[in-house]
């Protein structure tokens, strides 16, 4: 088995609006996006995170007949990480300022495509994400691969209940505390509060930025 993993930017257009998730513009730049990289829009399920709950390190396997599932309307999977053990069904995740993280474990054959902000790093989500790997699929941490996606700068978004680090600091602790290797951490160091090829929410809500929207992280095994 190999691994896909790609990253849109500002200049692939915006990967989710908030008010319209049948966004025609979206939808096309989401397929373009995925094409550009040999997945098409009905074997990818995107990854919808929602912020009204008090659980925020929820996980759930997906199965092949939720292929397509929000790509193109407001049904994509609410939890924080999906998990596939199938080649060829891609997992998408939107973000803007939270870390995305792809999860293989090429041993066991499973992909996990978790959401890390703010809130699942407070409640050590980085940790819990490779716990749950290893408790249901019997994955080992030091073999994982994980890929990051940028992520606000510390000096811009600071987690308070985590003594004010970063969320790419949280997500680098947690999972080192999980057993996972730096060495095996492909890391996109790029801040999106200060770089204007990556969207950034907080900077948008400041007024520091004309548009809102979302770049993207997908990941999907393949034979």
């Amino acid at each position: 088995m190999s691994l896909i993993t790609a990253l849109s930017s500002v200049a692939d257009g915006s990967m989710h609006n908030r008010h319209n998730a049948q966004d025609m513009t979206v939808i096309a730049n989401r397929t373009a996006f995925l094409t550009s990289n040999a997945i098409t829009l009905d074997q990818t399920t995107r990854l919808q995170p929602v912020f009204d709950k008090k659980d925020f390190c929820t996980y759930r396997e997906i199965i092949d007949a939720e292929q397509g599932r929000g790509m193109t309307d407001d049904s994509g999977i609410i939890a924080d990480a999906i998990i596939t053990t199938q080649p060829y069904h891609a997992l998408f995740l939107p973000v803007a300022d939270c870390v995305g993280a792809a999860i293989y474990d090429p041993e066991h054959e499973v992909l996990a495509l978790a959401h890390l902000g703010r809130h699942n790093l407070e409640q050590g989500g980085g940790h819990k994400i490779i716990a749950h790997l290893s408790r249901h699929y019997q994955s080992n941490p030091a073999k994982l691969r994980i890929t990051l996606t940028p992520a606000a700068g510390k000096n811009e978004y600071k987690i308070w209940a985590l003594e004010n680090i970063g969320m790419k600091e949280a997500t680098f602790e947690q999972l080192a505390s999980a057993g996972v290797l730096q060495a095996n951490i492909i890391d996109a160091p790029i801040e999106t509060t200060s770089s204007a090829d990556y969207y950034s929410y907080s900077e948008f809500l400041k007024g520091n930025r004309d548009e809102d929207g979302d770049h993207a992280i997908v990941a999907m095994m393949t034979q």
